[in-house]
């Protein structure tokens, strides 16, 4: 078997409209769908055969067993050119923003925290650093 992408990344969140919005307007995510008043779900980028890379929302209100994640980040593929455009953008908008270069990896990324505190990556490779 051959891993071809995420199919779906899911947080299961306390403020659904808050985090809605932020993911719209602060990452800039298309929504995809919105089901139902508890369920957001965003393109998060091409997928295979017809699915596409969804980052989905799920309100809490929905009663279903959660058990603790261990989540501690996530990150999201941009261009390298877009790289300082969006932290100035971020920057701007009040977000706290946290530049960093991994050279094993030739990774250049932006870490800022999403109204819930989960980490959020925009990463970028660059073969210069």
């Amino acid at each position: 078997m051959r891993i071809e992408g995420i199919g779906e990344l899911a947080l299961r969140v306390n403020d659904l409209p808050k985090m809605r919005d932020f993911y719209r307007d602060v990452v800039g995510l298309e929504i995809y769908d919105e089901p139902e008043p508890f369920f957001v779900f965003f393109n998060a980028g091409p997928g295979v055969e017809g699915h596409p890379q969804i980052f989905a929302l799920f309100s809490r209100d929905v009663d279903v067993a959660q058990p603790a994640s261990t989540l501690d980040h996530f990150a999201f593929l941009i261009p390298l050119e877009e790289q300082q455009a969006q932290h100035e953008r971020l920057t701007s908008l009040g977000v706290d923003v946290l530049p960093r270069t991994f050279p094993h990896f030739h990774f250049r990324s932006l870490f800022f925290a999403d109204p819930e505190g989960n980490t959020v990556e925009f990463v970028s490779y660059d073969r210069n650093v």
